[in-house]
């Protein structure tokens, strides 16, 4: 027995004409080294170092907001970013120029884990498997927050009133009033120093395999 199909179900001839829609790629902005400067130059403290974490290393956002005390790697001159894009781990390489500041801002930062310690503030925001594997792990120095906030703010997954990592929107306030004030008028973000990171090194003659 054969079903004759009900015209009423094929879709109208005209329908294959109209295509699929058209997705537009916008290129990312990009900072010449002269806004860039003129941009930092209207920053200072924390926000200023990571700035110059994010454009000298092209790492996004919350990859150099969440960067603990033992990924920062003096020795071999590396950053370890930890679950990047992908839940991948990748290195980056420190910029000689980075490294004293760096030194001042973990010393801060082990001063107030210093001070969580003494006042047993829970520890801070671990993955679930590690923090299911190594219990005590987030009370460790070495997994403490290099950029932490100097409040201690409610988790509100948890409930948890602890010390977390310096805000991301705290960040962009910061980084926003810098534009507005160094005159930069182009659409900027935190994610626009990255892209001007790999743009100036390409620039400058690097490998693009490297970048």
């Amino acid at each position: 027995m054969t079903v004759e199909n009900d015209e009423s179900e094929r879709p109208p001839p005209w329908l294959n004409e109209i295509g699929r829609p058209k997705i537009t790629r916008r290129l990312p902005s990009v900072l010449t080294p002269s806004e860039i400067a003129a941009t930092f130059a209207h920053m200072d403290g924390v926000s200023l170092l990571i700035s110059q974490l994010l454009y000298g290393t092209g790492m996004r956002i919350l990859e150099g907001l969440r960067v603990r005390v033992k990924d920062v790697d003096f020795e071999r001159g590396v950053i370890i970013v930890r679950e990047a894009k992908g839940g991948k781990d990748r290195v980056v390489m420190l910029p000689q120029t980075l490294r004293a500041p760096l030194h001042v801002q973990l010393n801060a930062a082990k001063q107030l884990w210093q001070l969580d310690r003494n006042t047993s503030v829970p520890g801070v925001e671990m993955p679930d498997a590690l923090a299911r594997k190594y219990p005590r792990a987030n009370e460790s120095c070495a997994w403490h927050w290099v950029f932490p906030q100097t409040q201690l703010a409610l988790d509100p997954s948890t409930g948890v009133r602890r010390r977390h990592h310096y805000f991301p929107e705290t960040y962009r306030r910061a980084m926003a009033k810098a534009l507005k004030l160094a005159g930069v008028i182009k659409p900027a973000s935190p994610h626009t120093l990255r892209s001007s990171f790999a743009t100036h090194l390409l620039q400058s003659g690097a490998d693009i395999r490297t970048v």
